[in-house]
This record gives structure tokens, sequence and C-alpha cells, in this order.
């Protein structure tokens, strides 16, 4: 288990403890604090929050609890006039035990489902569209990535293009398509290409071009006399291609005006700027997104999670997205979510991106 995971699953611990230690009352108050911030971005006083509060409770017992939640280091106090702020730990606190998750509108879900759709569409258009169009709903920067690895073929077939080159067309166990063009020798007949087209697809049978390429050759070795030198020429060419280099960005990013319309100051305007600049290199939100692939469900990362959102004040939710193979074991293909302040919506957002990748799994089935 990688170590970004071991710090995931320990912080899941530790808040699960520490909910558990809190009374009632501690965790009414800290949800009521939380949703309070959440809504306005301002620090929520004992007065206000006592009128909040069904049934209410005195001042003097809201600022003893907001005290001990401080203590806790699970609140914060701008100045000492001032009511209290959630912390990072809070608001993670608050996401994994007392969020009230609930669930998107029809619309929303038909908007989905329509995007989602594999017939007529490379797999390229649908994950564009469906990441617009989750950017569009969430009013966040929505990203997608589809990890490259190499994929059992279920599938090959070598097609003419001209008198030199031959498209290979890749199924892989999933469905996806892969195309490729290859150097085939000048005046290659039909005859040629359907055969080796046979010859791999009777050897692969759900496994990868790597895992049976010593197994091919050993075979076109052994079988020479009964296979056209042509046919030969090109089963190796096609050996040599490798797949999981989609015909598609790994990593797909949209909506990034979006979270600009939650910048305040100068300041905050240079974070997100600066945070777009590590989007654009590419390279540490593709390893926080390839952490959140071994998981299930939903992942938030908020903060100190992760390198990404340290100066940022962003937060990111994730999901993976899956299906299963031609053994019926289930496969992590990528994972869909969006970035967005971290005062965001969790109780809308989670299961708009929940439904999200599951939608996209429907694609595989």
């Amino acid at each position: 288990m990688i170590l970004c995971e071991k710090k995931l699953l320990n912080n899941i611990k530790n808040n699960t403890a520490l909910l558990s230690s809190l009374d009632s009352r501690s965790r009414k108050i800290l949800q009521h604090i939380v949703e309070s911030y959440i809504e306005t971005g301002n620090p929520i006083g004992s007065k206000t929050l006592s009128k909040k509060l069904s049934p209410s409770l005195a001042s003097a017992t809201i600022r003893n609890v907001m005290s001990n939640l401080e203590g806790l280091n699970l609140l914060k106090s701008p100045h000492i006039s001032a009511g209290r702020l959630p912390t990072e730990t809070g608001l993670k606190l608050f996401i994994d035990g007392l969020l009230q998750v609930g669930d998107i509108s029809s619309d929303e879900k038909s908007s989905i489902e329509a995007l989602s759709v594999g017939t007529g569409k490379s797999l390229k258009d649908i994950l564009s569209e469906t990441s617009n169009a989750l950017s569009g709903l969430s009013n966040c920067v929505s990203l997608v990535m589809a990890p490259t690895f190499e994929r059992a073929i279920k599938h090959i077939e070598f097609v003419p293009l001209d008198n030199a080159k031959a498209l290979v067309v890749i199924v892989d166990i999933f469905g996806l398509v892969e195309n490729r063009i290859i150097d085939i020798p000048k005046g290659t007949p039909l005859i040629n290409l359907i055969e080796a087209s046979n010859f791999l697809n009777s050897r692969l049978a759900g496994s990868t071009l790597e895992d049976v390429k010593n197994t091919i050759e050993e075979d076109l070795l052994n079988h020479r006399k009964e296979i056209d030198i042509v046919s030969e020429k090109v089963i190796k060419a096609g050996l040599a291609i490798k797949t999981g280099d989609m015909d598609y960005p790994s990593l797909i990013v949209t909506g990034k005006n979006n979270i600009y319309n939650d910048i305040s100051t100068q300041e905050d305007f240079k974070k997100i700027n600066e945070l777009f600049e590590k989007i654009e290199q590419e390279k540490i939100l593709t390893e926080l997104l390839k952490n959140s692939l071994s998981g299930t469900g939903v992942h938030v990362f908020i903060g100190a999670d992760n390198k990404l959102f340290d100066y940022s004040g962003c937060s990111m939710i994730l999901a993976p997205f899956k299906a299963k193979d031609n053994k019926s074991k289930v496969k992590t293909l990528g994972a869909i979510g969006v970035i967005g302040p971290i005062r965001v919506n969790y109780g809308r957002i989670i299961p708009m991106v929940d439904f999200t990748a599951k939608a996209i799994s429907k694609l595989f089935k």
C-alpha cells in the first residue's frame, strides 16, 4: 500500500475515534458551525448559534463547548472577539461523520446519463462531454483521469488503408477500442491481413500482447511452413503495438474559470494561478488521482491532505470508475472529480461525483 493511501486510512480512523469521543451536544454545535461556514464563509458566535439550535442552548454553554472543540483543534477563532470557524480537521471530521449527503435531482441525473452513453461516440468525446457537464452542474473545475495501462485484448483486426499501411483495430475486454496505423509490406493482399488477424485472435484469449508475445513468436517459428511470409510480417508488426497509450489525453481538465468566482483578494488570485500552474504540469494532480484509484467510493481531499492544495484553499472530490474484466474481476479504469473552494457544498457535490463515476462505469458493462 502506498504511503498516501496509508495516510488517508489513518486520517479516517483518527476522525472516527475523535467523532465517537464527542457527545451529541458537541457534535451538533460542530455541525452547525461547519454548515454556517460553508454557507457564509464567516465565523459564527454563541449568540447567533443559540438562536439556530433546537432546543436552544444558553450562550455560556455554547461557548464552553466551542472552547472544548477549539482545544481539540476542530475550531479556530480569527481573533478574540470573533466567533468560531472550523479548522481543516474540523471540516474533515464533519465530512467523515456528520455530513448529511443528499441526492442530485432527476434532471441532473438525466443530463449526466445522456452524456455518458457510448453509442456512436468515441471514449474521448464521452469523457470530455461528461467532464464539461460535471463542471457546469457543480460550478467547479472538473477533471477526469483515464490511466494508461496494458489491457487484455478481446479482438484484433487488420484493415487495409493503402498500399503500405494498415489500420489495427484493437478491442479490449472492457469494450474500449483503440486504433493504430502500422506499416505493412507493399501490396499486402487482404487474405494476409485476415490470416494475421485470425492467428493473433486464436492465441490472445483475453491476454495482453505483452503476455503472449514470446509464445506467439515461438508459434511463428514452429509454424513457419504454414504461415505466409507476408502474414508473418503483419503479425510481427501487430506484436510491436503497445496498448494502453489511448488516443485521448490521460488527464482532462475543464471549467477552470469557475473557481475564480470564489476569489475575493489579490492573494487568493495568486494562489489560484499557482494551482493552475501545477495542474498544467499534471504530474502532481495525476499522482493524486492515482491515489484514489485503488479505493472505493468518493474521496475528499482538503488542504494538507495533499501537496496540490496546501496553499490554495481548495478541496478535491474524486470517485473512481470501474469495470469487470473477462474473469469478472473488478478493475479500476480511471477517476472523475471536481476541484472547488474549501467551502464547496459537499452534501450536493459528493453524490454528484459519485453518480457520474457510476454512470461512466456502466459504459464498460
